[in-house]
């Protein structure tokens, strides 16, 4: 799963939020002098995205996408999946997407100081270009995949990831629609996550 997921999936408390959000931007063992919220954010973001690798729906979705797709079918998907999230967010969450994304943004910038520099250039990308909240957009995840595809050191499809999408869209939303109340109760569930 992509940000937005990460984020909501977090909960409400704020540390687990910004762990959340550290995720892919941390390696190794997580550091003890984290906060204990921050620290079970990064647990959770690395057990999430682990749980999702397997689940047969993401499996099976992978398996939808033709050459040369199929090798960056997990970055597609990702992405697309916080498209329908953000699309259909009132069924996931009672706050406002606009709202949501707003406290996003304020949270990883009230901790500009302490966030590593790939987490602070991607929150000046966030704010630069109203994310999460235009995650609803197709357009925009036409240029979120596209940037992405540009920060990969070797040649790529990813900036015509619309078009690998376009004709599998009905199957990508069913398995998203099968897989991401599982994905919702695994999350609830901290004894599967915690560190």
């Amino acid at each position: 799963m992509n940000h937005l997921a990460h984020a909501l999936l977090a909960g409400a408390a704020p540390e687990r939020m910004l762990g959340s959000l550290l995720g892919d931007f941390v390696r190794g063992a997580i550091d003890p002098a984290l906060p204990a919220l921050r620290r079970e954010g990064i647990a959770q973001h690395r057990a999430i995205d682990r749980y999702t690798d397997a689940h047969p729906q993401v499996v099976a979705a992978r398996g939808l996408f033709a050459p040369p797709f199929r090798r960056y079918a997990g970055i597609v998907l990702d992405v697309w999946f916080d498209h329908l999230l953000a699309r259909d967010f009132a069924q996931w969450s009672d706050e406002p997407l606009a709202d949501f994304s707003g406290r996003v943004q304020r949270l990883l910038h009230g901790h500009d100081a302490a966030l590593p520099d790939g987490l602070r250039r991607f929150s000046r990308y966030l704010h630069a270009n109203d994310l999460p909240l235009r995650y609803r957009e197709r357009a925009m995840i036409g240029q979120v995949l596209a940037g992405v595809g540009s920060r990969l050191s070797r040649a790529n499809p990813l900036a015509a990831g619309l078009d690998a999408i376009a004709p599998i869209e009905p199957q990508l939303d069913a398995a998203f629609a099968a897989f991401f109340p599982d994905l919702v109760e695994f999350a609830r569930r901290p004894e599967r996550w915690r560190a």
